[in-house]
């Protein structure tokens, strides 16, 4: 309040002195006097400082001075001043005083030009200092620190009067903003005891939001336009609110940014969001109308991990995971920002922000000091979106004998149902701790649970995890391609270590290549992957066959019948243990979504559980309907499984469908069977017996390896000749080859000639197979339709009479299937009649394969003219596996090579 003694219109009649120290005149109607209650100290009052009752004393005294002042100031605002009086001729007389000193002055001298960086430099070096005084200028004494700049000027204090606190506050949070901000180079050049307080600096934070402002305006791609300008040019287009930020970008011209987003991505990732925020209204203003927030999706992060690769020292760090979903929980409303109502005096409090960590909790009213009780203000607080997801480990990628591993993942804003369960998706978030009282119960001590805050999530479809084709790999894969014998390699190459079987292996191979799915009229889906059916006699490599499917699909789930229920398979209801609410719980079909179930032990399944995956063979889809849970789950997945014939040995006098016990509509699910035999055959044993053997020895880690150069060296490192000598390294003499170094010789010849036969390296393969599937979509053009249309009326006629299994409408499909599955193997676009002939010699072998003894040759010689067309294999086989004879079914014995 101002002096009794002091008219209200006092400001206004001063003079310019004194209206220079007055930023604003002093109303009794002050808009600052009147919001404020009576009951709580002006928000403008000066911070207490401790005083006895000497200062009380000097108050005092000074008041009083002051008011004296203003008495004599009044009274010099009464009466005026007159300037004619009868002495003023005495302001116009000359003195000495006002003469000007000539020293230190030197007008003749010669100074260089300052250049534009230097004259800048040296500006900014007084606004500093300018700065300085005029902060310690308005600072009390009393908070000043002795500073070894004794030459600055304290003494140009104003008077000290009361309540000029006012005037001067809005000058000192001036002062405060316009801190400097610091460079990039001195961000990363912390300044405190660890890296999250030296984030939470004011002039840092303002440092990183220029910096990465900076950032999404000038980064150009080699083109020279605007990356991000782009990026939010379509995000307005799409009323999104995530903007796509590359890590990789970021790294290349902001390294200081992408360490702190590193490292503290929780308070990096707010100045992110508001400066993404701020940029897109600079676009569209009225954007908020739309979206009040913009997230920053952090992508190309260059680590990843699995999930048991996940330790202490990655909390609260960003990372990027991958994994299979396995569950997924509603969509709840969650706390942002809370606004309390107090019962007593119904005042507002907040907004108080709500921390994932701990729920906010307020004791006692600010207004009228009660403790309560207080009620959310459920129109004013502001919610988000909340989702929990279970990621579990990528069936490819554990470890063999371990169990999956999985962590929860929280979804917010708008990455709600990003996801959903069977899913093979990439998450890049922070990794936090956050308290579970049953874990503390458990283990009786302070445990934290941990989970992943997502920032970005993304769907891998159809790739290998943690496997990417690069230019180099693709041009080879091409290349491969262009050889026209390319599916007769791809063949042998199909479990190379099992001897014989070309007929399992090229169903195989079809499996993993896989044809087309389609989408027919009124949008009924046509499956595009071919289901394989391997039944045969104990000992014929059935599970090894399975085992090397699973490590060379691109995605694979492995399971037995013996330990697989129905609800294993497809899809389990169980409680969720933080809502209480019923979530599901995806089986080995939904985790193998795009990829293939490997199901061994398949006849040794319950009947019920057999019948559970019916409309997952065929629809490709699970529908559950339990525990008021009513969906429909995907389960795109080719399914090859493995079976033992009743009791333990096929009866070829019999049918197939008394050898097995599966009913018909399960095997008219499958498009290939394989029936395979073990045959006694001196000769065929023979030549099993020497493969296996020579596998071993292959396989044997003592045999001698190769030099630097490439060239065969024994145990000793002396090289080996191709004229039966070996080479002494001191003597430079040939000496004759030992036993030993024989056997190694012809080992390399033998393995050189399986190269130049045309096996393809199974990383190759791999990689093939997943370009295949990925870029290779063939349509069926020009096929002869009135070949597969007679084929089919054949086979079921043949089939009734038979009466070995059913030939249905699904086989006419397989047909289908089969020749897109020959021609993506050749990464072509269109299939050709050729394709079209290998998928009818397949399901004629098929078919033949499966009749009882008595009928075989008759059914031979009736389904010689569609077989005859096959094209013939015209590379030199390997030694041991003669070429197949379209009129004897391929069953040849088999054994385990490693």
């Amino acid at each position: 309040m101002s002096s009794p003694l002091r008219p209200s219109n006092s400001a206004a009649n001063r003079g310019l002195g004194n209206l220079g120290r007055r930023k604003r005149s002093r109303e009794p109607d002050d808009e600052t006097s009147s919001v404020v209650p009576p009951s709580s100290p002006p928000p403008s009052s000066p911070p207490m400082l401790p005083f006895d009752d000497d200062d009380n004393e000097r108050d005092e005294e000074a008041e009083l001075l002051g008011d004296i002042d203003d008495i004599d100031e009044m009274a010099e605002d009464e009466d005026g001043i007159d300037l004619f009086g009868d002495n003023f001729e005495k302001d116009y007389r000359s003195t000495a005083d006002d003469q000007y000193r000539g020293e230190y002055i030197d007008d003749d001298g010669d100074h260089e030009e300052l250049d534009v960086a230097t004259r800048r430099q040296l500006e900014a070096r007084m606004n500093k200092r300018d700065r300085e005084l005029e902060r310690r200028r308005r600072m009390p004494a009393a908070f000043l620190q002795d500073d070894e700049d004794g030459d600055i000027d304290l003494t140009r204090q104003p008077r000290r009067r009361r309540h000029h606190y006012d005037e001067d506050r809005d000058d000192v949070e001036m002062g405060d903003d316009a801190m400097e901000e610091l460079s990039l180079e001195e961000l990363t050049d912390v300044k405190a005891s660890n890296l999250t307080d030296w984030v939470l600096q004011p002039q840092v934070l303002r440092s990183i939001y220029r910096e990465f402002k900076s950032f999404l305006t000038e980064y150009t791609d080699p083109a020279g336009a605007s990356v991000y300008g782009n990026k939010i040019k379509t995000l307005g287009e799409v009323n999104s609110a995530s903007l796509e930020v590359s890590y990789a970008h970021l790294l290349e011209t902001k390294a200081a940014l992408a360490y702190f987003l590193a490292n503290e991505p929780t308070e990096v990732l707010k100045v992110f969001d508001q400066v993404a925020l701020d940029v897109t209204l600079f676009h569209y203003p009225q954007y908020h109308d739309i979206h009040n927030e913009i997230h920053v999706r952090i992508t190309d992060l260059p680590v990843s991990y699995t999930l048991r690769q996940l330790r202490q020292s990655h909390l609260n760090c960003l990372i990027r995971v991958s994994g299979v979903v396995t569950r997924r929980t509603g969509v709840f409303p969650q706390l942002k920002y809370v606004m309390f109502v107090c019962g007593k005096c119904n005042i507002t409090l907040g907004p108080f922000q709500q921390e994932a960590s701990a729920e906010v909790k307020i004791s006692y009213c600010q207004n009228c000091q009660s403790k309560g009780p207080f009620s959310v203000h459920s129109e004013k607080t502001v919610y988000r979106n909340y989702q929990k997801l279970t990621l579990q480990e990528s069936p490819g990628s554990v470890p063999a004998g371990r169990l999956p591993r999985q962590r929860e993942v929280v979804l917010l804003a708008d990455l709600i149902d990003s996801a959903k369960p069977g899913d093979e998706i990439e998450v890049t978030g922070i990794y936090r701790n956050s308290y579970d009282a049953q874990l503390n119960n458990k283990n009786g001590f302070p445990v934290f649970a941990t989970i992943i805050e997502a920032n970005h999530v993304v769907k891998s479809h159809d790739q290998l995890a943690g496997f990417h084709l690069t230019e180099e790999d693709e041009r080879e894969i091409r290349a491969l391609s262009r050889d026209p014998e390319i599916v007769d390699k791809i063949v042998r190459s199909i479990a190379p270590s099992i001897y014989g079987h070309l007929d399992v292996k090229t169903a195989i191979a079809l499996s993993l290549f896989g044809g087309v799915s389609k989408e027919a009229q009124g949008k009924m889906s046509i499956r595009g992957d071919i289901n394989v059916l391997l039944l045969g006699d104990p000992g014929t490599a059935k599970s090894q066959f399975l085992k090397y499917t699973e490590k060379t699909a691109h995605r694979a789930v492995f399971a037995t019948g013996q330990g697989a229920s129905a609800v294993g398979l497809t899809a389990s209801v169980r409680r969720d243990p933080l809502t209480s609410e019923w979530t599901l719980e995806g089986g080995a079909l939904v985790l193998a979504d795009r990829g293939t179930c490997l199901i061994d032990e398949f006849d040794k399944m319950n009947d019920q559980d057999r019948t559970s995956i019916h409309e997952a063979m065929e629809q490709q889809t699970i529908s559950i309907s339990k525990a008021g849970i009513v969906t429909t789950l995907q389960a795109r997945c080719a399914v090859v499984a493995a079976a033992n014939p009743i009791g333990g040995r096929y009866n070829s006098s019999a049918p197939f469908s008394e050898n097995v016990q599966l009913t018909e509509p399960i095997l008219s699910r499958f498009d290939i069977l394989c029936v395979v035999r073990d045959l006694v055959d001196p000769s065929e044993d023979e030549r099993l017996a020497n493969f296996v053997i020579e596998s071993h020895h292959r396989a044997n880690p003592a045999r001698p390896l190769r030099d630097q150069d490439g060239n065969l060296i024994n145990a000793d490192g002396h090289p080996i000749d191709d004229d039966g000598y070996r080479i002494d390294k001191k003597t430079k003499q040939r000496l004759p080859l030992t036993d030993e170094e024989l056997a190694t010789r012809d080992a390399e010849k033998q393995r050189r000639e399986d190269e130049k036969d045309g096996e393809i390296p199974q990383e190759l393969l791999r990689k093939y197979i997943i370009y295949a599937r990925e870029r290779c979509h063939p349509k069926l053009y020009q096929i002869d339709q009135d070949k597969i249309a007679r084929l089919f009326a054949d086979m079921r006629r043949e089939s009734l009479a038979t009466g070995a299994y059913p030939i249905t409408v699904r086989h006419l499909e397989a047909i289908m299937r089969i020749a897109e599955s020959f021609c993506k193997m050749r990464l072509s676009e269109y299939c050709s009649a050729q394709d079209i002939d290998r998928a009818i010699a397949v399901t004629v072998d098929s078919f033949i394969g499966s009749q009882k003894v008595s009928c075989k040759k008759a059914l031979s010689r009736a389904f010689a003219k569609y077989t005859l067309s096959r094209p013939k294999p015209q590379s030199k086989r390997r030694a041991g596996i003669p070429a197949p004879d379209p009129f004897k079914p391929r069953m040849q014995s088999s054994t385990r090579a490693r």
